[in-house]
């Protein structure tokens, strides 16, 4: 039975012929990304499979380079869900000796959470921020956890190395996306309602890959 809309690929080229895809059509939109942040933009796209990125995503000034080398000397990364923690290749930041995290789950930041009457996204910051070594923030989910690090940031000596922050929703997103756009962090944004945990870690494996 012949399916003329069908491609046949090789598994193992879907990826690159994806790619291929998505430079094609930002070809024919007219979006011109630059060099630095394309790799990043692109991979991106390729797991949303949704252009608006390519107007959304914001990076602070040198922001790519900066993320390059906190990974190669050896950040850690705190993730807002186990979901993102899931999606980001440990193994690539392994090689530069980076660990990843999430503490969301742990018992003890439910009961502190709830003894401050905060979110545990927030207590999971609080802990993060006494990593000893620089740490880079991939936020996919919870704007309270931005809110937290904007706070933390501006009250404590203590500053993140770096924010990731595509929390995705209504509530608070579009405001604390704002808050983190306005400071002096290096930052990856992405501006309005869209975002997710994938997008946190397709943005932290987009880095991983170009090392």
């Amino acid at each position: 039975m012949e399916h003329s809309n069908i491609e046949y690929v090789l598994p193992g080229e879907i990826e690159t012929r994806s790619f291929e895809i998505i430079g094609e059509e930002l070809a024919q939109r007219n979006i011109h990304i630059p060099k630095e942040q394309e790799a990043i933009v692109k991979r991106v796209i390729h797991t949303s499979a949704d252009f608006d990125y390519a107007k959304t995503l914001c990076f602070s000034k040198g922001a790519v380079e900066i993320i390059k080398e906190l990974i190669k000397n050896g950040a850690d990364i705190v993730t807002d869900t186990n979901m993102g923690l899931a999606g980001i290749n440990k193994k690539a930041l392994a090689r530069f000796g980076g660990k990843a995290h999430c503490f969301m789950a742990e018992e003890e930041v439910a009961l502190q959470a709830k003894q401050k009457n905060t979110t545990r996204a927030s207590v999971c910051m609080e802990q993060a921020a006494a990593i000893e070594k620089p740490v880079i923030f991939a936020i996919g989910n919870a704007p309270t956890a931005l809110i937290k690090l904007y706070e933390m940031s501006k009250e404590q000596s203590w500053k993140p190395a770096f924010i990731i922050g595509v929390p995705v929703g209504f509530v608070n997103v579009e405001a604390s996306k704002e808050l983190i756009l306005n400071t002096e962090i290096p930052h990856i944004i992405n501006r309005g309602r869209k975002g997710g945990s994938n997008i946190a870690a397709a943005i932290c494996n987009a880095v991983l890959y170009q090392l």
